[in-house]
């Protein structure tokens, strides 16, 4: 997906910049970008991170860094930050989100005549490049970022850096958060509260919903106010958000531990043990052996120092693999012994199906599966968090089909937990990953963890509701 940082200081900023974009590396693999502005010009430095981590790829670019502002970028797409000349003066940007209407808003652009892109990767516009373009279409920076906001299909934050500022514009219905952090000489803004303890900042504020600030040395001034409208996404807690991190004030582990218990409240097996699927399933484990009363106990651990996160490479078989060898199976806690593990989703199902052969392989009886969110049945139409190119890579999309002939067919009754249809599909899941059972979590009880109103969410990958 992506993530982003900026930091204005009164003394140099780069350390704070070269860290807290650090704190964003577990939600992209592919590129990575810095710019700092002394006051007279723009340094910049732009690296891929698919095979190495951002920290290693950056360490030497920021000793020839300097300046009181900056921002900085981890991306799973483009890159980025770009560095753009207009009649709105020089900037740099960054942005963080899916632009689902990306072809209908260049055809738009080509039609203006003066527009050309010169960021093209194969055959294709940079979408951060568009959204500059988008900017530049109006009269002002704030108007132009009010006007990306409300063309853009999707989502899209943005950070866009001057010579004495930082514009931050989080999305139209912000599906991705904004964070303002302070500390003495310093604001920061942010998408992972995470990176704010260590660098010693406080959590200000969250930015609402298509709104828009400027980040000065004097303070945070507010430029659009907030929306009334929120669908933040509730996968941020679910899975892909940091454990330390803070969205509209609910933290993610918290959260994680509540989803587990309320697994543990409406299940009736009785395992030996409750594990977790590292890393976010062990969370969500964690909550459930507390409410249960079951022990808690890891016979499968992470190697980590090598390996990335598996859902990120393009090709299916080199993401089964990095799933198979980062994780390592503990014989002598999974010999002879009923488990039950939580997951924080289950997306295709294929690295899960082997890691239930392994676990049988090494003497489990039984496995069951508790994943914290629902059955997915509808692709993403709004980030890009998965790589998921069909619906019918969804597990349950595919036993809906498995059961109808046809994966749209009654998909109001399969989304319905208290159905035959829903029963249906969950031995279907059960039997294509080889386990003893699954019980997902139920829609109303993944809310009530979160703890927002369901009007605040965005729940379309379960609901199919936008």
């Amino acid at each position: 997906m992506g993530g982003f940082f900026g930091v204005v200081s009164s003394k140099d900023c780069v350390t704070d910049l070269f860290y807290g974009t650090d704190y964003h590396s577990h939600l992209g693999t592919r590129r990575g970008g810095l710019v700092s502005h002394d006051g007279k010009d723009m340094i910049r430095f732009i690296h891929d991170i698919s095979n190495a981590q951002f920290r290693s790829k950056f360490e030497h670019d920021i000793g020839r860094m300097r300046g009181q502002l900056g921002i900085g970028v981890i991306s799973d797409t483009e890159d980025q930050p770009l560095i753009i000349g207009s009649h709105l003066g020089d900037y740099a940007i960054v942005t963080v989100g899916v632009i689902k209407n990306l072809d209908e808003l260049t055809k738009r652009a080509y039609a203006k005549r003066a527009t050309h892109f010169s960021e093209m990767s194969g055959g294709g516009v940079n979408p951060t490049e568009l959204v500059a373009t988008l900017i530049n279409q109006e009269a002002t920076l704030v108007e132009g970022l009010r006007h990306a906001q409300a063309v853009i299909e999707g989502s899209c934050s943005i950070l866009l850096l001057t010579r004495d500022a930082i514009y931050a514009a989080r999305d139209r219905l912000g599906r991705t958060p904004v964070i303002i952090g302070r500390k003495d000489g310093a604001w920061a803004v942010t998408m992972e509260t995470c990176a704010f303890p260590n660098l010693d900042y406080e959590i200000e504020r969250y930015l609402g919903p298509a709104e828009i600030v400027r980040l000065t040395h004097a303070g945070v001034e507010q430029l659009a106010e907030p929306g009334n409208k929120m669908r933040i996404c509730s996968f941020l807690w679910v899975y892909y958000g940091y454990p330390a991190s803070n969205y509209e004030g609910i933290n993610v582990e918290h959260c994680r531990y509540c989803c587990g218990a309320a697994l543990a409240k409406r299940d009736k097996v009785k395992p030996d043990v409750v594990a977790g699927i590292p890393d976010s399933g062990t969370s969500h484990a964690l909550g459930y052996a507390h409410a249960s009363r079951i022990p808690f106990e890891r016979p499968f651990v992470k190697y980590t120092p090598t390996w990335p996160r598996s859902f990120m490479p393009q090709d299916q078989t080199i993401r089964d693999l990095v799933a198979r060898m980062k994780l390592i199976p503990i014989r002598e806690l999974i010999k002879g012994r009923k488990l039950l593990f939580c997951e924080d989703s289950i997306v295709r199902g294929t690295q899960l199906k082997d890691t239930v052969r392994r676990l049988f392989a090494a003497g489990a009886t039984e496995v069951h599966m508790r994943p914290a969110c629902p059955p997915l049945l509808f692709g993403c139409k709004f980030l890009n968090f998965s790589r998921s190119r069909s619906v019918l890579d969804l597990a349950g999309r595919r036993a809906v089909k498995t059961l109808e002939g046809d994966d749209q067919k009654n998909l109001d009754l399969y989304k319905n937990p208290d159905s035959a249809q829903y029963a249906a599909m969950m031995e279907v899941i059960g039997k294509e990953l080889g386990l003893t059972t699954v019980q997902y979590q139920r829609l109303d009880d993944l809310v009530a963890a979160i703890g927002l109103p369901r009007e605040k969410l965005c729940t379309y990958c379960w609901s199919g509701e936008e």
